[in-house]
C-alpha cells in the first residue's frame, strides 16, 4: 500500500537535484600530468608497471523509479585529450549499454532511456573507452565504471501468506502464543528506513494482541469460552518507515479457532424419565434411551452411563450407546407384573475424560431418576417346577398313577387349566394323564430291560384362551425288579483231554442277568438235583460270581463216549429268587503232555490209519488235477462238434443237414408260410422268409400247385419227386420234413354244453362199442332210465 505518494515523490526529486547539483563536478573527468596509477599490468608474471590514464572515474548514483519527462541525466565522460575539435568519439560498453544507458559519442553525456528499478537490479558495471576518430586508435585505455541505483520507498510489506489458520485452547491465559506471521519488504533494509516494518493489529481486539516486531499474535483475554465464541478472525497491518507516517503498509487475515477442552459437565435435560414394558419382555429388551448434553465435543463430551441406587437395579441395565452417547435402559430380570408393577432407579452420566484443571469447576456428573411401570399381559401357565422326575416299578399295573404334575395361571384371572401329553414324545402311547389334575398313570405294561428310561413332554393349556400353553419335561425312570433269571455269559466250548486226572479244572463260567439288584449281582452254581452226584463232573461255585468244572475221575475214552453234556443250575439271590438252568457241552480230545488240545471226535480215526496231513494234502490235489484233465477233455469235444459240416468243396459225403430254428410263435405272420402243409387245398406259392437273408446262392424254383383231393401221402410223394429232379439242388442227399394235419376229423364233439343245442335226446349206444375205457362214460349217457331216477 502506498501513502504520502505525492511528498515522496517531491522529497527524493529535491535529493535528485542535489545529487545532480553536487555529482557534476566530480562526473567530469580531468587528465592529471602527475600521472596516478591506473592499474597493474603484469609482464612475465614478474616486473609490475604502472599505467597512466587522462581521466579518473567516480561511482555514479541514480535514483530509481524516475518519472520526468526527460531523459534522466547519469553524467559526462571527459579527457583532457579532448579539444573539443570533434577528433574523439566516446564509447559505451556493458550493462544496459545502448539499451538502458545512452552516451553522447561527441560530448561523453550519459543518460538513462528508461525508468530503472532497484529491487531488479541494483547497479550496473559499464566500460568506457575515448577513440581517435581519424586513426582509429584509442587516445585512452579502457576502462570500468559503476551505476549505483539509490533505493526510494516503492515497495510495501508483503506477508508470506494471504490467510494464516492458527487454534488455541479455550480458557487460555492472557499473552498465549498463537501463530507469528511475517511480512517481507522489498526495499533496501541498508538505505534508510524503507524495508524497516513494524506490526499492528487492525481487528481482533480486545480477544488478541499482537507483537510490533516479531508478529507474534497472542490471547489478550483470559478465559475465553469455546462453547460461547469459537472463531474469530484477526487482521494484522505491517507498514516500513518504522511505521511513521507515510510509510507504506500491507496486511493479512489470520483465522483463530478456540480448541475444546473438558470444562463443562454433563445434564440431564429433564430430572425424571418414565418408560413402561409389558411382563412378558425379554431378557435384554431395549426399554428407551436417556441422554445427558455436554457442551464439550470429542472425546471431552464422551459419557459413561451407570445405574446409582434404586429398587430396579439388580433388574434392569443401562448400556452406553458409544455413537450417540446415549444411555439404553434394557431389563435385566424377568418381569412380573403380579409381583411388582412399579420400578424406580436413579441413572448417572458422568465424563470419561475429566480434565483436572477444571475440577474446581464442580463435578462432571449428573443425575436422573428412571421410572418404569410394568404392563400385564395374559401369560400362559406356570409349573410348579422346570422339570419333573417320577420313578416307577416295572411291574406296575396299566393304569396305576405314578405321579402328578402341577400347572396355574400366573394372571390375576386364574384361568382353568387343562393338561395333555405331547404324543411325538410317546408314541408308543405308553403313558397318560388327567385333563383336569395333571395325574400321570400309565397305560401299558413297563419293561425296564427294554427302555429304562422315558422321557415326555406335558403341556398344560389354558381352557378360556388355548393359546396361552406351556411345556414341561417329564422324566420317567423304570425301576427294576427281579423278572430274568441268570444264564451262562457265553457259548463255552469245553474239553477234557483222555489223560485228565480227578479233580482237574476243564472250564471256569460266569453268568449274566439283565436286572440290575441295587446291591450288585449276586450268583449261586451248582449241579441240577437230577445230578447232585455226577460221576464224570463236578461244579464248585467260587463265591464270586463264577464257578469251575472239574473232572471227577481219571482217564476219558473217546471211543466210549466223544461227549458229554453237564446241566448247571444258576440262581440269585433277589427276591423272588430266578434260577435257569444252562447245559455245557463238554468234548473228549486228545492232548499232549501239557494238556494243549491236538485233535477231537473224529479226526483220530484218520490218524490212526496212518495218514497224516501231508498225504491227505497230496490227495487232495490229484482229485483236482482230475478234474482239470476232465473239463478240459469235455472243451475239446464240444469244440469238434462246432466244425463246419461242409469242410471242402470235394467232400461229397453223405450229410444230414438239420435247422434248429424256432419260430415266434401263432402271432409271428412274418416268419414262415406253413400254409401249404397244413391245408392241402390251398394254392401253393414260393415264398421267401420275410425276417430273414436267404443263405442259398440258389434260384427257387417255383413248385407247380397242389390240386384238390390230393392225399397226405400223394402230397410227400409229389414233394420228394420234385426234389430229386430239382437240378438246382445240392449234390448230397438231405432230408426234407413235411407235417400236415390232414382235413378235419371225422368225429364230431363230445362237449355236453354243445349237446343243450340239439332236440330231443341222443343216442350214447355207441359208446360201448369204444372199448373199456369208455366204460363209465357209456353208462353215464347210455342209459335212460338213470336220468329218470
Amino acid at each position: 500500500m502506498r501513502t504520502c505518494y505525492c511528498l515522496s515523490f517531491l522529497f527524493w526529486t529535491s535529493m535528485l537535484h542535489v545529487v545532480h547539483m553536487t555529482s557534476s563536478p566530480k562526473r567530469t573527468i580531468k587528465y592529471s600530468q602527475n600521472g596516478r596509477i591506473l592499474g597493474l599490468s603484469q609482464d612475465d608474471g614478474k616486473t609490475l608497471h604502472r599505467s597512466k590514464r587522462g581521466w579518473m572515474w567516480n561511482q555514479f548514483f541514480l535514483l530509481e523509479e524516475y518519472t520526468g519527462s526527460d531523459t534522466q541525466y547519469v553524467g559526462k565522460l571527459h579527457t583532457d585529450q579532448d579539444k573539443e575539435d570533434g577528433n574523439l568519439k566516446y564509447i559505451l560498453t556493458g550493462d544496459g549499454a545502448g539499451s538502458l544507458f545512452i552516451i553522447d559519442e561527441n560530448t561523453g553525456d550519459i543518460h538513462a532511456a528508461k525508468k530503472l528499478d532497484r529491487e531488479e537490479k541494483s547497479l550496473y558495471v559499464l566500460r568506457a573507452k575515448a577513440i581517435d576518430r581519424k586513426t582509429g586508435r584509442q587516445v585512452e585505455p579502457e576502462s570500468e565504471f559503476i551505476i549505483k541505483i539509490h533505493d526510494i520507498n516503492d515497495n510495501e510489506p508483503k506477508f508470506t501468506k494471504d490467510m494464516y489458520t492458527a487454534s488455541v485452547p479455550e480458557m487460555s491465559g492472557v499473552g498465549t502464543s498463537v501463530i507469528q506471521v511475517t511480512a517481507i519488504d522489498a526495499d533496501d533494509a541498508s538505505y534508510g528506513n524503507s524495508a524497516k516494518v513494524v506490526y499492528s493489529i487492525l481487528q481482533g481486539q480486545p480477544y488478541f494482541s499482537v507483537d510490533p516486531e516479531t508478529g507474534i499474535i497472542k490471547t489478550a483475554l483470559p478465559d475465553m469460552s469455546r462453547e460461547n465464541r469459537e472463531q474469530y478472525q484477526v487482521v494484522i497491518q505491517a507498514k516500513d518507515m518504522g511505521g511513521q507516517m507515510g510509510g507504506l503498509s500491507g496486511t493479512t487475515t489470520v483465522n483463530i479457532t478456540l480448541t475444546d477442552v473438558n470444562d463443562n459437565p454433563p445434564r440431564f435435560p429433564q430430572s425424571t424419565y418414565q418408560f413402561s414394558s409389558p411382563e412378558s419382555a425379554s431378557l435384554g429388551t431395549p426399554l428407551g434411551r436417556i441422554k445427558a448434553n455436554d457442551l464439550d465435543v470429542g472425546e471431552n463430551a464422551a459419557i459413561e452411563y451407570s445405574i446409582s441406587i434404586g429398587d430396579g437395579s439388580d433388574t434392569f441395565d443401562i448400556i452406553t450407546d458409544k455413537d450417540t452417547q446415549e444411555g439404553i435402559i434394557t431389563i435385566k430380570k424377568k418381569l412380573d407384573f403380579e409381583t411388582k408393577m412399579l420400578y424406580s432407579l436413579r441413572v448417572e452420566a458422568a465424563n470419561t475424560h475429566p480434565d483436572p484443571r477444571f475440577f474446581h469447576l464442580g463435578p462432571f456428573k449428573d443425575t436422573a431418576l428412571i421410572k418404569v411401570s410394568v404392563e400385564d399381559v395374559d401369560e400362559p401357565p406356570v409349573f410348579s417346577r422346570s422339570s419333573y422326575l417320577i420313578e416307577v416299578d416295572e411291574d406296575a399295573k396299566e393304569g396305576t398313577i405314578i405321579g402328578q404334575v402341577i400347572a396355574q395361571d400366573p394372571d390375576t384371572t386364574k384361568n382353568a387349566i387343562k393338561y395333555s401329553v405331547d404324543r411325538h414324545t410317546d408314541l408308543d402311547r405308553i403313558f397318560n394323564i388327567h385333563s383336569g389334575n395333571g395325574s400321570i398313570f400309565i397305560s401299558k405294561t413297563l419293561d425296564r430291560e427294554e427302555t429304562p428310561w422315558h422321557n415326555i413332554t406335558v403341556i398344560a393349556t389354558e381352557i378360556n384362551n388355548p393359546k396361552q400353553s406351556s411345556q414341561i419335561p417329564v422324566f420317567i425312570r423304570i425301576l427294576d425288579i427281579n423278572d430274568h433269571a441268570p444264564e451262562f455269559a457265553k457259548y463255552y466250548e469245553t474239553f477234557v483231554c483222555e489223560n485228565a486226572k480227578a479233580g482237574q479244572l476243564v472250564q471256569t463260567v460266569s453268568a449274566v442277568d439283565k436286572d440290575e439288584p441295587p446291591r450288585g449281582h449276586k450268583f449261586f452254581f451248582e449241579l441240577v438235583p437230577e445230578f447232585a452226584v455226577h460221576p464224570n463232573f463236578s461244579v464248585v461255585d467260587n463265591k464270586d460270581n463264577t464257578a469251575g468244572i472239574l473232572t471227577r475221575r481219571n482217564g476219558y475214552s473217546r471211543s466210549k463216549m466223544s461227549t458229554y453234556l453237564l446241566p448247571v443250575l444258576i440262581f440269585d439271590n433277589d427276591y423272588p429268587i430266578q434260577s435257569s438252568t444252562g447245559t455245557l457241552t463238554i468234548r473228549v480230545c486228545a492232548c499232549d503232555s501239557r494238556g494243549n488240545m491236538q485233535s477231537c471226535n473224529a479226526e483220530p480215526l484218520l490218524l490212526s490209519a496212518g495218514l497224516s496231513t501231508g498225504a491227505l494234502i497230496a490227495i487232495l490235489l490229484c482229485i483236482i488235477i482230475l478234474l482239470v484233465l476232465v473239463v478240459l477233455f469235455a472243451a475239446l469235444k464240444r469244440q469238434r462238434k462246432k466244425e463246419p459240416l461242409i469242410i471242402s468243396k470235394d467232400d461229397v459225403r453223405d450229410n444230414i443237414v438239420t435247422y434248429n430254428d424256432e419260430g415266434g410263435g401263432e402271432e409271428d405272420t412274418q416268419a414262415f408260410d406253413i400254409g401249404t402243409l397244413r391245408n392241402p387245398e390251398a394254392r401253393e406259392e414260393s415264398k421267401m422268409r420275410r425276417d430273414v437273408i436267404p443263405e442259398t446262392i440258389f434260384q427257387i424254383r417255383r413248385t407247380a400247385p397242389l390240386w384238390e383231393n390230393i392225399d397226405v401221402q400223394d402230397f410227400i410223394q409229389r414233394k420228394l419227386k420234385e426234389n430229386d429232379l430239382d437240378p438246382t439242388a445240392p449234390p448230397y442227399d438231405s432230408l426234407a420234413t413235411y407235417a400236415y394235419e390232414g382235413n378235419d376229423s371225422i368225429a364230431n364233439s363230445l362237449s355236453s354244453l354243445e349237446s343243450l343245442t340239439m332236440d330231443g335226446n341222443q343216442d350214447y349206444d355207441y359208446l360201448s362199442d369204444w372199448g373199456p375205457r369208455f366204460k363209465k362214460l357209456a353208462d353215464m349217457y347210455g342209459g335212460d332210465d338213470s336220468d329218470g331216477d
